[in-house]
């Protein structure tokens, strides 16, 4: 039987990082010959990430001895970059903000936008004062506080498996449903934003907690669940609604994290998955402002962009988010 710690996370969550800096790279770049871009599945790999957490923060909260202990380990791995993105591109920011620096420092939306992302509600200010034609800043980090609820939601979904855990499955197939409720709701009546939150997102949490509770049933018959779900997960695209696909889609992602052993050495390079996606968006949209996709080819201008990122995001982890684990 395959250990579990025999995997090639480090390697996915990298991808999915770059299929959401790609499809950011073809909408912000505004330019023509990279349009194309656009087409990456970002919603997918979104959801994806949701998947990976499901299955290594039910793992963690289940091999961590406290509570607290867990509650550390969480706010270690998520607040000290996240609040390091936020307050240097508040800062930084400043020199292609069309205010003065008296004016922008001195304008109350620099406040209003750093006192409600400090408190990941990013909705409410993601502008600052004379950046980007006052376009959000970074649009990515509405996943954030989704991911902090999920950090939440697993003790509280530890309560209802009962003791020795009896009745986790039946619980987390219970609470998948309803998430599908509230998901295919919202999704119908137009607001698809709200269907994307929590409890919305949910649903794909649970499916990677489910596959982690029965791993070895998984691995056992990865294979053919794999089959099963390459066969099916079109069912509901083709009907335009999800019941199946987020447990079918999650089935995909933790079957290739579970194949193509040449890929498990990937996380001796470091951590730097969270780097590159917390800092992607405000420098491919600095990049835009400055007119290099507009005036240079875009892409080489494309590619400059994402060594930059890529290379922010190590040396984030190297030299700073590694210092708090």
């Amino acid at each position: 039987m395959q250990e579990i710690t025999k995997n090639n996370f480090d390697f996915i969550r990298v991808l999915l990082a770059f299929i959401v800096f790609v499809g950011h790279l073809g909408i912000l770049s505004a330019s023509p010959q990279l349009a194309f871009l656009q087409h990456s599945p970002i919603e997918i790999a979104v959801f994806a990430f949701f998947i990976v957490s499901g299955f290594l923060i039910a793992r963690s909260y289940e091999r961590t001895r406290t509570l607290k202990s867990y509650i550390k380990k969480r706010i270690n791995r998520i607040f000290p970059g996240y609040y390091l993105v936020i307050f240097l591109f508040a800062i930084l920011l400043s020199l292609v903000s069309v205010y003065s620096f008296t004016d922008y420092f001195s304008s109350p939306q620099l406040y209003k936008y750093l006192f409600w992302n400090s408190i990941f509600l990013n909705y409410e200010a993601p502008n600052l004062p004379g950046v980007f034609h006052n376009g959000a800043v970074n649009g990515a980090l509405w996943t954030i506080k989704i991911e902090l609820s999920f950090y939440v939601a697993v003790p509280i979904l530890f309560l209802f498996f009962g003791k020795d855990n009896k009745y986790r499955n039946a619980s987390l197939v219970v609470f998948y449903f309803l998430s599908i409720a509230y998901l295919n709701y919202f999704a119908y009546i137009g607001k698809g934003e709200i269907s994307r939150q929590i409890p919305g997102a949910l649903c794909y949490f649970i499916g990677g907690m489910l596959i982690y509770f029965n791993f070895e049933k998984f691995i056992k018959y990865k294979h053919l669940l794999f089959a099963i779900a390459i066969a099916t997960v079109w069912v509901d695209l083709i009907f335009n609604i999800r019941l199946f696909s987020p447990m079918m889609l999650s089935i995909i992602v933790l079957y290739i994290t579970y194949s193509f052993k040449f890929l498990n050495n990937f996380g001796k390079y470091g951590d730097f998955t969270y780097g590159i996606y917390i800092f992607h968006f405000p420098i491919i949209r600095v990049f835009a402002t400055l007119g290099l996709f507009a005036n240079y080819n875009p892409f080489l201008i494309g590619f400059l962009c994402m060594l930059l990122v890529v290379a922010i995001g190590i040396m984030s982890w190297h030299f700073y988010e590694k210092k708090f684990l």
